[in-house]
């Protein structure tokens, strides 16, 4: 089976929900000094706003290129994670929050050089990094992938994400050890979503009428939140919580079914859902294990990432906003995109590749 990346921001693909809102949390014991390298992506932001709201003192280290309007107010270092970290020699925090590590040569550099002047490093990874595809419920001591033979010193993200992001945890559990945080997120989505994944299944809905949906509605699909991703994040922080930790949801079994339909009622615009088997999808070329463009995003039949685990965070202090919620937010922020950014959706069905699958299935006229 062809290993779906649920890569996160420009990388492509990355699914949540609760039947109730999220807890209030209580006011932060004390104020920690976080560093955030990166800090002005797309999952950054969410941990930046979460930490600003319960008084925590940010270091935000970047290259200034991408989104520099954002977070003015901010302390800003600037230069670069391969070899270029001298605006943070001298320095000390209570934590560091690593978004945007992918190579464990360069992850190496960051964590060795902050490891005097830092309490806990918390390193972003993905369920990714699990071998097993297809057994259920897995934990966070499960088996990990590893880079092939031969291929060791490959930096190739898109080709081993998966093993390189394994291998990067281990640099960051070597060089800290109990003061090492490992976060493994599934799919991230929500407002500002770069992937388009759920954006797609509640821009279709919004289109109203007849919508394709894979399979038969009971398979097992999770994601998460951006915005309760960033609040866990902080959480941990403020826990000093070490280890690691399976940060999708939610903390129940949500279908296919129970997703889409949240989504349409979201969207509020009626419609209706056409289940269409599996085998006439892939005879249309649909491929849910594709690494490539997601034509149906966030289906994962026959593939154990769909129901991992999550008992570890939710006892952590990880927690889910309704499902609705996340929709409703992710289509406003949808519509108030410019029209360039809206005609280049980068996730679903082309229309006339859905309309052509649902005439097979006579549910349109062809």
């Amino acid at each position: 089976m062809t290993r779906r990346s649920f890569l996160g921001g420009t990388l492509a693909a990355m699914l949540l929900a609760c039947a109730s809102a999220p807890r209030a949390r209580p006011p932060a014991r004390a104020s920690l000094r976080i560093l955030v390298l990166g800090g002005t992506g797309y999952l950054g932001p969410a941990v930046v706003e979460a930490a600003r709201a319960r008084g925590h003192a940010l270091t935000l280290f970047n290259r200034g290129k991408s989104h520099p309007e954002r977070f003015q107010d901010l302390e800003q270092l600037h230069g670069d994670r391969d070899g270029q970290l001298a605006a943070l020699r001298g320095r000390s925090w209570d934590a560091v929050v690593d978004d945007i590590g992918f190579a464990p040569r360069v992850v190496r550099q960051s964590a060795e050089l902050l490891a005097p002047a830092v309490k806990r490093y918390l390193f972003i990874s993905t369920l990714s990094v699990y071998s097993d595809e297809r057994s259920l419920h897995l934990d966070e001591t499960a088996a990990r992938v590893k880079m092939p033979p031969g291929a060791e010193a490959s930096e190739e993200v898109r080709k081993y994400y998966s093993p390189l992001k394994a291998a990067c945890e281990d640099v960051v559990s070597e060089v800290y050890r109990e003061r090492a945080t490992l976060v493994r997120p599934g799919y991230i989505v929500g407002p500002g979503d770069p992937g388009d994944r759920l954006t797609y299944w509640v821009e279709r809905a919004a289109r109203g009428g007849a919508m394709l949906a894979p399979g038969d509605g009971t398979d097992p699909t999770q994601y998460i939140d951006v915005r309760d991703l960033g609040a866990f994040v902080v959480e941990c922080l403020e826990r000093d919580a070490g280890g690691a930790f399976n940060a999708t949801g939610p903390d129940h079994r949500l279908t296919m079914r129970a997703l889409l339909e949240a989504c349409r009622d979201a969207a509020a615009t009626g419609g209706s859902l056409v289940w269409v088997p599996e085998a006439v999808l892939r005879k249309h070329g649909v491929d849910p294990e594709s690494d490539e463009r997601e034509d149906l995003p966030l289906w994962l039949p026959h593939m154990a990432l769909g129901e991992v685990s999550v008992a570890h965070a939710v006892t952590g202090g990880l927690r889910f906003r309704p499902v609705i919620e996340t929709a409703r937010d992710t289509l406003a922020w949808w519509r108030a995109q410019p029209e360039a950014r809206r005609a280049k959706m980068r996730a679903g069905l082309r229309e006339e590749q859905e309309r052509e699958i649902l005439a097979d299935v006579g549910a349109v006229k062809s």
